[in-house]
């Protein structure tokens, strides 16, 4: 129990922390469009690589499993009932 409440605590003070961090690139100049877009714009490559080296295949796989699945039972629905 403890323990859960302090990882709770720590996502919660890592959020507000990943929340108000982009602010603080702007603070010189007062511009946080533009620290908003540059996080972005590097965040922007490691998603794209996330998404294409972990969600594709992993998506692919699940599909793969369905559509051998769905094979086997439309072979066994269509398989011919010998007779004894």
């Amino acid at each position: 129990m403890k323990s859960k409440r302090i990882a709770m605590l720590l996502c919660i003070s890592l959020l507000l922390c990943l929340m108000f961090s982009t602010t603080a690139y702007a603070a010189g100049t007062g511009d946080v469009a533009g620290a908003i877009e540059g996080t972005w714009t590097t965040a922007s490559q490691q998603i794209k690589t996330v998404v294409n080296k972990v969600v594709f295949p992993a998506i692919d796989l699940i599909l793969a499993v369905f559509f051998f699945a769905k094979l086997g039972t439309a072979y066994f629905d269509c398989a011919p009932v010998t007779a004894m």
